[in-house]
């Protein structure tokens, strides 16, 4: 029976994420909005919304490091599994503005994070509205 609602659930994430696609093509198109930008902001956001509610949850219960194992493993399988995947059924080719912008900004962030877990024993609400302050800015820089 578990293996009945495993499968359930991945036949599930496969019509949701197609609809989310969908959706979110058809609001780029009918609002001039760059798909780049649609892919940050409602596609980002969309699938990462289970992320961030796995992450506040553990948080509330007292289990960061749920949390924090969460978002490095997500980031991980995103970057390894998901886009190994992908290029697997067609070949994806890398716009120049990804190699000049997204990419650098990825990395930084990614150090950034490095060097906050190596030298402070918490993660506080400061750095917390740092870090939606700093995503705030890459969506704003990226329209541009």
């Amino acid at each position: 029976m578990d293996y009945l609602y495993l499968v359930v659930g991945l036949i599930g994430l496969f019509f949701g994420g197609e609809a989310l696609v969908r959706g979110s093509v058809g609001i780029a198109r009918r609002m001039a909005i760059p798909p780049l930008l649609i892919g940050l902001t409602v596609v980002g956001f969309g699938t990462s919304t289970p992320e961030l509610l796995v992450s506040v949850d553990a948080a509330w219960r007292g289990v960061p490091d749920i949390a924090l194992g969460n978002i490095v493993g997500s980031n991980i399988f995103n970057v390894l599994g998901i886009l190994g995947v992908t290029a697997l059924i067609a070949p994806i080719p890398v716009a120049s503005r990804f190699l000049t912008f997204d990419l650098p900004v990825m990395i930084a962030v990614s150090l950034v994070l490095t060097a906050l877990l190596l030298t402070r024993p918490v993660i506080g609400r400061g750095v917390g509205v740092a870090m939606l302050a700093g995503y705030v800015a890459y969506v704003w820089a990226a329209q541009g």
